[in-house]
């Protein structure tokens, strides 16, 4: 006899509920046809469903996107990043009271006190017919940011080996994993015994499963414009599985579930109310420019210096998407200008380094960049400002700006004298500044994100 089993999955939806009334549709489709068919089947999600650039989120502390996967009748999550370490740790240990699905994230630990009751290492589970199947999950390890939130991410292969022991009786194992692609394709190199991978953080989409090692990898990309299903088929004679399949859909082109769709419109409005606390009234509109220093951008960045206890600060005037029309002006208002999941942290530079970093931070190739990632989420990056250090800069033949001097407290940067400068975490990934992403990070702020000091500094302008 053949069992078709089958998985149903969602990843990285990053609060992006454009779709999520289509998921909706897709999910409820596909379910009716596997209960008809008297399938075993189970609707998964992977991780970053919540993302605070969404009002929704902003405003609920992501327990909407908790209600969103119960009202569609998801049966497991695991966390993303965006989960955990975009909360405090209160609103992290309390996010899934609510949840009618379980949580499994086996290398999620609490350093400050015993585990949230929501939390699983793993989880057996069984088909129709018998079929012990075992979950585990696993998240990326930002243990810099976990750490100062009371949270430990353990090693992903110590994590493994540990739980494939404790799920040895069962005949299938699928991973739930936010570590990414290339982590997902060296965990199917190492072990055999883990049939399906299902992916995400990295946002990659596999339109038919990836066989690595007689393992399958899937995902399906960022913000649910495709939902992911895995079918394995288990032969009870021979007792093991002998299809695993994967697919992804566009769901994009599907009509929208009319409940989902109006409780996403009702949410929205009780997030609206939320969120519209008045900060301050201003008389005048305060202006935001990308590529000019901005009053309100040389005082947030002041105001990020005094608050870090740096020497110095810099921040990209991108991070304001637009300036503030005169009026009152809420936490709304903050939020839709500066939506960016992003904490501020403080490097140590000595003279030659800092002046490297300042230079790179002038180049036309920065200041233009459409950027999308590391927690940006507006368009462009935009001129450097600082706090506390003055920068003379000329413009060549061809128009283009360059760095003349560059002068802290009077005095030219010295070689032999370290600098503490504060400034967005977004510049310690990748290589927009390499100055500043090859510094050790000398301390980070959590759980505070840049518009909290923005809100702080429209109060004392």
């Amino acid at each position: 006899m053949h069992e078709t089993i089958r998985f149903y999955y969602t990843n990285d939806l990053h609060s992006y509920f454009d779709h999520w009334a289509q998921v909706a549709t897709y999910l409820k489709e596909k379910r009716h046809k596997s209960k008809l068919n008297n399938e075993s089947y189970w609707t998964l999600d992977i991780g970053d469903h919540l993302d605070r650039v969404h009002p929704i989120t902003e405003a609920t502390m992501g327990k909407a996107n908790v209600e969103l996967l119960n009202n569609l009748n998801y049966d497991f999550a695991t966390l993303g990043n965006n989960e955990g370490i975009t909360l405090s740790h209160q609103q992290v240990y309390h996010l899934y009271d609510d949840a009618n699905f379980e949580v499994i994230c086996s290398n999620l630990q609490c350093t400050v006190t015993e585990n949230p009751n929501w939390l699983l290492h793993s989880k057996k589970i069984q088909s129709k017919q018998g079929v012990n199947i075992g979950l585990i999950g696993l998240t990326a390890r930002f243990n810099p940011y976990y750490h100062l939130l009371g949270w430990n991410i353990e090693a992903p292969y110590d994590v493994i080996e540990r739980e494939l022991a404790n799920l040895a009786s069962c005949d299938v194992i699928v991973l739930m994993s936010h570590v990414g692609i290339h982590l997902d394709q060296a965990i199917a190199e190492r072990y055999n015994d883990i049939d399906v991978i299902i992916g995400s953080h990295t946002h990659h989409l596999f339109r038919n499963e990836e066989v690595v090692n007689e393992t399958i990898i899937t995902a399906a990309g960022r913000n649910c414009q495709y939902v992911g299903e895995v079918t394995l088929v288990w032969d009870h004679e021979a007792k093991k599985v002998i299809s695993k399949k994967a697919i992804t859909e566009d769901v994009t082109s599907l009509p929208k579930d009319l409940l989902t769709e109006q409780r996403l419109f009702e949410l929205e409005e009780e997030a609206a109310v939320i969120l519209q606390k008045r900060i301050i009234h201003t008389e005048e509109p305060i202006k935001a420019r990308w590529f000019q220093e901005s009053a309100i951008m040389k005082q947030l960045t002041e105001v990020v210096r005094t608050w870090t206890g740096a020497d110095i600060a810099m921040l990209n005037a991108g991070l304001l998407i637009e300036g503030f029309s005169k009026g009152d002006i809420t936490y709304e208002d903050v939020h839709r200008i500066c939506p960016h999941p992003i904490n501020l942290c403080t490097v140590r530079l000595n003279g030659d380094e800092l002046l490297e970093v300042v230079e790179d931070a002038f180049s036309k190739q920065l200041m233009e960049l459409r950027l999308k990632g590391f927690g940006f989420r507006g368009e462009i990056v935009g001129r450097m400002v600082f706090a506390n250090l003055d920068v003379v800069t000329e413009y060549d033949d061809n128009g283009e700006e360059y760095v003349v001097d560059v002068v802290y407290e009077g005095r030219p940067l010295q070689t032999d004298k370290m600098y503490e400068i504060a400034t967005a975490d977004m510049f310690t990934f990748g290589r927009l500044l390499p100055g500043i992403a090859n510094a050790e990070v000398h301390q980070l702020f959590l759980p505070e994100f840049i518009r909290e000091l923005l809100v702080k500094t429209l109060i004392e302008s």
